[in-house]
């Protein structure tokens, strides 16, 4: 039998688990485990400025690709509760990410030594499994467990802390023979998914929920083919768009209060039948108002957690499945449906939906300086292709990109849905782009967001890591200026300040150029329209000479009130700015404008 530190068994059990890459920020408590992992080999190491970014970095590489189980590294103390943040996104978009801790020696831990605290207890909340382990021969099946828990069921994340004690240790441990556990996933019977189809069949107007359930259990293609077999609309969830194209004929449009289109919600709620696959009902996709989300419709709801099932309502019928074996099963009973001709004809529902689609636009074509929003997302549309992967959390920016923004294939949208953090946009597409370094990779960030882990795009310098960033700059938190509305405030939101190195920004304060080439990546800063396309072209250019990021900074007015119901209800939402009433008024939509 092999002896080798409990460090080296665990990296050891790391590659056979299928990593390849991980993020962190090394420290006296995690040496001996960062010695493993230079001895060991194989597995590559992307130094992060701040242990939260790493968090984030590993979601963005475990979002990229299915399988992908993203791993951050950091040493004790406040390098753990600096990733409480990366395992609550994690958690909340059902994540799996693993986190590995150092900590004192164990014989100290209690006794407040420096940088000593009970992490596991912190992290339990916003995790499947948290463990301090004390017992150095239980490392290898603490780490097994852990890959085992965050692929079965519900996927999230682990945080696993090793006092430098026990990572010293040397234990018998045989990589040789080493193996995973088997994954459980709950599977829905052949009688629930028909008694679900039979719902479906017998109502007049019926829509599919895909949420990011689906692209978690990589089952688009399924979810594609069941709703062409039947005929059915599909509405993705924020956390499922890019299931089926944005050009797709049973592309319904995204649904909600902030994150939606408006012939997405006039199609939902003309609808009389909803089918939820892998979604949760969040509230920016119902609004608060569930009697107007629920009236007149009858409910199906699949989820992986059977937990999540009657959380936010009663469905009419729930199953608790993992969405590919369902799907699987919805396919195989509509498929024979379809050849018994019981499949009823939906094509005026179909057409239905579409109009609503070349009707319901939202404009975006404004020459206006400085530069309104809308704008940018229209030449990013032109800019940026199919392929693109876009990366973003939260903010004016990201609900905007939403509402404008095209997203043609799953895991070409990649946010941050449940938690928001700002700063998370940065390091999230550091990892994307770790993940699929051929990849078109484009962040989308407001100025505040962009702000908050701005340092690591050093990260993206030294390791070589391109991607193009697109930042929009109305020095101002537009979205909690916005949320202010209603209370007829606008109070500690504003940013501006005449910045006394570069003057002629006026009153937009930071220079977002001179501090992004000070980080060692490129930048461009616009301020008339016109010329956005061309710097979206040159940041392609510069990004793939000089494999670093490269930010575009587009400056706006100061001002702009995004799409969004102030009521909480997604049938009254507030059109701030003027809708599409000629086709030149929205010219990169999926559909030209119909009048």
């Amino acid at each position: 039998m092999a002896r080798m530190t409990a460090a080296r068994a665990a990296v050891e059990i790391l590659k056979r688990e299928g990593v390849t890459d991980a993020f962190g920020v090394p420290g006296a408590a995690i040496n001996p485990f960062y010695k493993a992992l230079k001895e060991g080999g194989s597995i590559a190491h992307t130094l992060a400025r701040h242990v939260e970014g790493a968090s984030h970095m590993a979601e963005g590489y475990t979002r990229t690709e299915a399988g992908n189980i993203g791993v951050c590294i950091g040493t004790s103390g406040p390098a753990g509760t600096d990733m409480i943040t990366g395992l609550y996104s994690a958690i909340g978009d059902s994540i799996p990410i693993l986190c590995i801790t150092g900590q004192a020696p164990t014989h100290v831990i209690h006794k407040e030594d420096f940088q000593a605290v009970d992490i596991a207890a912190i992290a339990k909340p916003v995790t499947k499994m948290a463990v301090t382990v004390l017992e150095a021969a239980q490392v290898p099946g603490v780490f097994q467990q852990a890959f085992h828990l965050m692929r079965s069921g519900r996927p999230g994340p682990v945080l696993i802390d090793l006092p430098i004690d026990v990572q010293l240790t040397e234990i018998e441990f045989d990589p040789e023979t080493y193996q995973p556990l088997p994954v459980y996933k709950p599977a829905a019977s052949r009688a629930q998914v028909e008694k679900a189809v039979g719902m479906l069949i017998e109502s007049e107007r019926p829509l599919i929920v895909a949420g990011g359930g689906i692209i978690n259990a990589d089952a688009c293609e399924l979810l594609v083919e069941f709703a062409e077999l039947t005929g059915t609309p599909v509405v993705p969830t924020l956390m499922g768009w890019g299931i089926l194209p944005d050009d797709h004929e049973l592309n319904a449009g995204m649904v909600g209060l902030q994150t939606s289109h408006r012939y997405g919600n006039a199609t939902f709620l003309e609808s009389d039948f909803v089918l939820g696959i892998g979604n949760r009902w969040a509230n920016r996709h119902t609004g608060y108002k569930l009697d107007v989300y629920r009236e007149g419709r009858t409910f199906v709801h699949v989820d992986v957690e059977p937990t999540q099932i009657g959380k936010i309502f009663a469905p009419d019928y729930g199953i608790a499945s993992d969405a590919k074996a369902a799907l699987e099963l919805f396919v195989e009973v509509a498929r024979e449906l379809k050849a018994a001709g019981r499949l009823p004809d939906r094509g005026a529902w179909i057409a239905r939906g579409q109009e609503h689609r070349s009707t319901l636009l939202r404009r975006t074509h404004f020459d206006d300086i400085p530069i309104k929003p809308q704008r940018v997302y229209e030449e990013m549309n032109k800019a940026f292709g199919p392929e693109t992967r876009y990366v973003s959390t939260i903010g004016l920016s990201q609900i905007a990109g939403a509402q404008m923004l095209h997203v043609y294939k799953p895991r070409h949208w990649i946010n941050c849905g449940q938690a928001g953090p700002l700063g998370w946009t940065v390091p999230a597409a550091l990892g994307v782009a770790t993940a699929d370094p051929d990849a078109q990779v484009v962040a989308l960030s407001g100025d505040y967001d962009f702000q908050f882990m701005i340092e690591e795009l050093a990260v993206g310098a030294q390791h070589r890591i391109p991607y193009v960033h697109v930042l929009v700059n109305n020095s101002y938190l537009g979205l909690i200026r916005q949320a202010q509305l209603g209370l007829d405030i606008d109070f500690q939101v504003n940013l501006e300040f005449e910045n006394i190195n570069s003057p002629e920004l006026g009153v937009y304060g930071v220079d977002h150029v001179k501090v992004a080439e000070g980080l060692g990546c490129k930048a461009i800063r616009v301020t008339d329209p016109n010329e956005l396309g061309a710097a979206f072209e040159q940041a392609k250019k510069l990004a793939q000479e000089y494999r670093v990021p490269v930010v575009v900074e587009a400056i706006l007015e100061r001002v702009t009130n995004i799409s969004m119901s102030r009521t909480a209800d997604i049938s009254d939402v507030t059109e701030f700015e003027e809708i599409a009433t000629e086709p030149w008024h929205a010219p990169s939509s999926i559909k030209t404008l119909k009048v």
